[in-house]
């Protein structure tokens, strides 16, 4: 593991893989990493939660293990299940050779060669790499019976399999728990977290994210793409682009050699950007050619 003595080590780290994190973000995970408490970050889609979970694992060198979250999700989804193929082929030979002893049979069963193991058993398990990153993505797809069960987990790093018993974590994993706010999480889930809320990056941090992702991109370029993304931020939209979404636009231009926004350009590859046909229908016309004016004002200072 990277000696890790202050925040500012923790923005270089992060750098070096990629992720520009701003001061206060790098501040929660400096302090999660000291005080050995899950970080909860909340934000809208697109924004780079998932991504810094990404980037401290390989900026730590440690393993990432990351479980999506969805509806219906539960407990044994999450922890492990058996594997019942396999234990109706040892049943099945058991009885075809006789004689099997019922009870060593069971407990050969419902023992490690037949256990599957999920996301949450895999984090408490030791790893010689140190700790592993856990990503709980997406939490607020879950339902809540599941978050007040993830609560009781992050509480003491354990979980119980009935056949076997209460597994605990030698060394708690790095957690991360990401929302992206479709539905509040309990408070008390928040509670055992240090929380930070994902916002869209200001200009030139957003330019900074860009060449880190996108480094082949010319300057003049990116500042087009970003002054107008923000631009388009303002707009009532019913999703807003993210990060990501700038990202894959500034890749997509690429790919076709543009060295210049214009409106044809914007309507042909708005599907990089906006994600909903009534937001791209908004842009249809004349809008396209007024926000890039917009966004190219902002820039004449510069």
């Amino acid at each position: 593991m990277q000696d890790i003595q202050s925040i500012d080590d923790i923005q270089r780290l992060l750098a070096a893989e990629g992720y520009v994190c701003g001061r206060p973000l790098a501040t929660v995970v400096f302090l999660a990493l000291r005080l050995g408490r899950p970080i909860f970050l909340e934000g809208e889609a697109g924004v780079g939660k998932t991504e810094i979970a990404k980037a401290l694992s390989a900026a730590l060198g440690h393993s990432l293990i990351r479980l999506q979250c969805y509806e219906g999700l539960d407990a044994s989804s999450a922890v492990y299940e058996w594997n019942f193929a396999a234990q109706m082929v040892a049943i099945r030979t058991a009885e075809a050779s006789g004689g099997a002893d019922r009870g060593a049979l069971q407990e050969e069963l419902f023992g490690p060669d037949y256990l599957v193991e999920r996301p949450l058993l895999k984090a408490m398990r030791p790893d010689p790499a140190g700790a592993p990153v856990l990503l709980i993505d997406e939490l607020d797809r879950t339902d809540e019976p599941f978050e007040a069960f993830l609560l009781e987990a992050l509480s003491d790093f354990q979980v119980t399999i009935p056949e076997i018993g209460t597994i605990k974590a030698p060394h708690p994993p790095i957690v991360i728990v990401t929302s992206n706010r479709t539905r509040e999480v309990h408070d008390a889930l928040k509670r055992r977290c240090l929380y930070h809320w994902v916002d869209y990056p200001d200009f030139d941090r957003e330019m900074a994210i860009l060449h880190a992702r996108a480094p082949e991109a010319a300057e003049s370029l990116s500042r087009e793409v970003v002054a107008f993304v923000q631009r388009l931020r303002t707009e009532d939209l019913f999703k807003k682009p993210g990060v990501a979404e700038t990202i894959d636009w500034a890749k997509c231009l690429l790919a076709l050699d543009v060295l210049t926004l214009s409106p044809e350009v914007i309507a042909d590859t708005l599907g990089a950007v906006l994600k909903y046909q009534d937001d791209i229908a908004k842009l249809q016309g004349s809008e396209a050619k007024r926000l890039l004016d917009e966004a190219r004002a902002t820039l004449e200072p510069a």
